[in-house]
């Protein structure tokens, strides 16, 4: 049985998170520089066994693609391509970078720590995989 990956991608940042192997849990795993995505997927897709990728989706208010989506369906459309042995799920992940920010405040962190948005961008991530695993029920 395999994990599902999450990722929050960013033009400079891309946080991720994966379940484990039972895909009961989400947990932020990490956030690595956006030119460094493709070396670390390689990398940890030869290393564990991934079933699915769940991409955040980009939109606005209204539910309409929002500015952050050209960045994003370019990486997405790449990922199928690498990756066609893989389901590739997309997510909406509107609020979750104010949710993940809340998590910060709420479980104590400093306002130093609170700065660190590479951490925002995993805790981002691990929402969106919590997220999408209760919509199916996973």
């Amino acid at each position: 049985m395999g994990r599902i990956l999450a990722i929050d991608y960013g033009q400079k940042r891309v946080g991720i998170a994966v379940t484990d192997e039972l895909k009961m849990i989400a947990s932020g795993l990490k956030t690595v520089a956006a030119k460094d995505i493709w070396n670390f997927l390689a990398e940890y897709l030869k290393q564990e066994n991934v079933d699915a990728i769940v991409v955040g989706e980009p939109r606005d208010m209204m539910n309409r693609p929002s500015d952050s989506s050209r960045f994003v369906e370019p990486f997405v459309r790449k990922l199928r391509k690498i990756y066609p042995q893989l389901k590739i799920d997309r997510f909406d992940e509107r609020f979750t970078s104010k949710i993940a920010f809340q998590a910060m405040i709420d479980g104590g962190l400093g306002k130093k720590q609170r700065r660190n948005k590479a951490l925002i961008d995993t805790i981002s991530a691990t929402i969106i995989l919590q997220s999408y695993m209760e919509s199916q029920k996973i």
